[in-house]
């Protein structure tokens, strides 16, 4: 990316005019920083932009779940913020194209690395943040995730899916999920499972490359069909 496209982005994110060199430094991978003799790269703004998505992110789920207890709001707020999701969020606002990065880096695919773009998000979330203040950036952020996550709290299902599905099912029904082995198979390198989860009448099948990993997503496929019919 050429720097004379940082305007472009700096008008999607509604960043003023004068704050773009602020905007320019949350695009700056430390490799072209090295590359071009630059005193600064991004990784400030990223520590910065890291800590506002968590007051951020800990302020909403603080008020929209008031019943839920402090370990399942830690728990949401590590999901919300965890490298692949700042990475997808990233990829959606296409951040990687406007990101300066040395051509080495660059050549390997660095500008569309799960962690080059989390801490690019966390970096521009920075810049927004001493251009505009919190307020707007804490609109750009529910903008961001609101997309996704209409109800972040439905995360702790995929969190932890087997553990999750027992609680409903002895809490509902007072009776723990079984898992029966279906097939397996496959050479050694690249075995295959099959595992189907049974809760009395509720059958779900999932597949892995190991039993466990099977069982997890056999459980997973329960909890979402139990989240559309019954209320957690």
């Amino acid at each position: 990316m050429s720097v004379e496209k940082i305007p472009v982005l700096g008008r999607k994110l509604g960043v003023p005019p004068q704050a773009l060199e602020l905007l320019k430094e949350a695009l700056t991978h430390r490799t072209y920083a090295v590359e071009h003799h630059l005193n600064y790269d991004n990784q400030r703004l990223e520590f910065l932009g890291d800590a506002v998505l968590e007051i951020i992110h800990t302020e909403f789920l603080y008020h929209r779940y008031p019943e839920s207890p402090e370990g399942d709001l830690t728990k949401i707020r590590s999901a919300l913020a965890c490298e692949s999701m700042l990475a997808g969020i990233a990829r959606e606002l296409h951040l990687g194209e406007y990101l300066l990065i040395g051509n080495g880096e660059k050549d390997c695919g660095g500008n569309d690395r799960d962690s080059t773009l989390c801490d690019l998000f966390e970096a521009v979330l920075g810049a927004l943040y001493l251009a505009c203040g919190m307020e707007k950036t804490r609109e750009f952020v529910h903008r961001c995730f609101a997309r996704q996550f209409a109800d972040p709290r439905r995360m702790l299902n995929d969190l932890n899916p087997k553990g999750r599905l027992q609680e409903f099912s002895q809490s509902r029904w007072h009776v723990t999920p079984q898992y029966i082995l279906c097939r397996s198979g496959g050479p050694h390198h690249a075995p295959f499972f099959e595992v189907e989860a049974r809760i009395d009448r509720y059958r779900a099948t999932g597949y892995g490359n190991s039993r466990k990993s099977a069982e997890v997503a056999a459980a997973g496929v329960l909890l979402k069909f139990f989240s559309r019919h019954f209320k957690f």
